[in-house]
């Protein structure tokens, strides 16, 4: 039974890691970033090539334009 507790205990300490290191408060392309939108790398037609424009990486919605 002991066995049991551990290997749960385990399991949940993992969980919980996993939620806490993963809430890093990063974005992964830097044009999600609603600060970095006016910036030249978020603009057409930079960001076109790699389909890193504010309005692909949000679906359209860009709500401080």
């Amino acid at each position: 039974m002991r066995t049991e507790h551990f290997v749960w205990a385990a399991f949940v300490c993992a969980i919980v890691a996993i939620f806490v290191l993963s809430g890093d408060g990063r974005y992964r392309y830097p044009c999600q970033d609603y600060r970095n939108w006016s910036s030249a790398e978020c603009q057409p037609p930079i960001c076109t090539a790699t389909r890193t424009c504010p309005s692909d990486l949000t679906g359209g919605v860009n709500v401080s334009e």
